[in-house]
């Protein structure tokens, strides 16, 4: 069974630092495009950040506008997993995060991915 797990969630305050991890098992995902997509009640789930497979051990990374400079998404686990560091957290940050595994393009769509995680909660005080 192929699965995507998130973990690290959790309240904290404006300012403050968090980082949400992401494990994948029942397949290789070392190839695939990784990333991170989040929602809020009533809104469409939005691109928040990806790694993608470069070939040779290399990964690109890849960031929405209103996280570039304070988010870092990393691979883990011989490309089998990815990390989120989450810095100077905003309340707009306030939102269910998703992890997404897929194989196509662009990597900004949900429609681009065929497994995700089951979401976790990140909610950012002010």
């Amino acid at each position: 069974q192929v699965q995507l797990v998130e973990s690290g969630g959790g309240l904290v305050q404006a300012g403050d630092s968090l980082r949400l991890s992401c494990a994948g098992s029942g397949r290789t995902f070392s190839t695939y495009v990784m990333a991170w997509f989040r929602q809020v009640p009533g809104k469409e789930r939005e691109f928040v950040a990806a790694n993608t497979w470069g070939g040779r051990k290399t990964y690109y990374k890849y960031y929405a506008d209103s996280v570039q400079g304070r988010f870092t998404i990393s691979r883990a686990n011989a490309g089998n997993a990815v990390d989120m560091q989450m810095e100077r957290l905003k309340p707009e940050d306030t939102a269910v995060y998703y992890c997404a595994a897929g194989v196509r393009r662009p990597f900004e769509i949900p429609h681009s991915y065929d497994y995700w995680g089951q979401g976790i909660q990140v909610t950012v005080s002010s």
